[in-house]
């Protein structure tokens, strides 16, 4: 992310106006505006993968599911940002008639990316905490096949759960979903196995 702006606060409301006349997506972060890093082919296949196994399992469901461009507001205003993956069971609720703000869902996913993973894994993971509707928050690798799943516990700690290779799968129990990694990392190719690959072509 770059910041687009740190001479000033920004308001929350400031944002949003801003926001949904703006021709690219920005994330605001406790008063500051930061400009959204386009997403690469490996990112969006993934996304991609996920959203399509989540779609055919959410049917008949009371869930939906929205990816990239659905925003996701903390409640006490510190944080507006657009999740890879959000699904939200039961009434969804927004800030305004827009229905462009989500407040309150069920499931987070974030792929993440050099960039962006001590982010999502830090500071932007202690701002879903405070979503008292949140019940998991997944982060998918895309360098290897490995998918962790932080579970929200009835004493409000977070339990970890890990799928690795790709003959494994994690089940999502806030949804009754499962994610096969095969399929999610389905046309994915990692660095290490092009290296590989290379190597012994030589």
């Amino acid at each position: 992310m770059v910041a687009v702006s740190k001479q000033r606060y920004i308001s929350p409301e400031d944002y949003l106006k801003h926001e949904r006349l703006a021709a690219t997506k920005s994330e605001y972060v406790e008063g500051q505006i930061f400009a959204m890093a386009g997403a690469s082919r490996q990112h969006n296949r993934i996304t991609f993968n996920a959203t399509g196994l989540l779609h055919a399992q959410l049917q008949g469901k009371p869930c939906e599911g929205f990816a990239n461009d659905m925003r996701v507001k903390v409640q006490d205003d510190s944080l507006y940002t657009y999740p890879d993956i959000v699904v939200v069971c039961g009434e969804a609720n927004f800030t305004d008639e827009a229905l462009d703000t989500l407040l309150n869902p069920t499931l987070i996913i974030e792929v993440l990316s050099d960039s962006t993973e001590k982010y999502d894994r830090g500071k932007k993971f202690a701002h879903y905490q405070r979503i008292e509707s949140l019940r998991e928050y997944v982060l998918i690798s895309q360098d290897e096949a490995r998918i962790e799943c932080f579970t929200r516990q009835p004493d409000d700690r977070w339990m970890l759960s890990k799928a690795e290779g790709l003959e494994d799968a994690i089940t999502l129990e806030s949804i009754d979903c499962t994610l096969p990694l095969t399929e999610v990392y389905a046309r994915v190719r990692f660095e290490s196995a092009e290296v590989t690959q290379t190597e012994e072509e030589n």
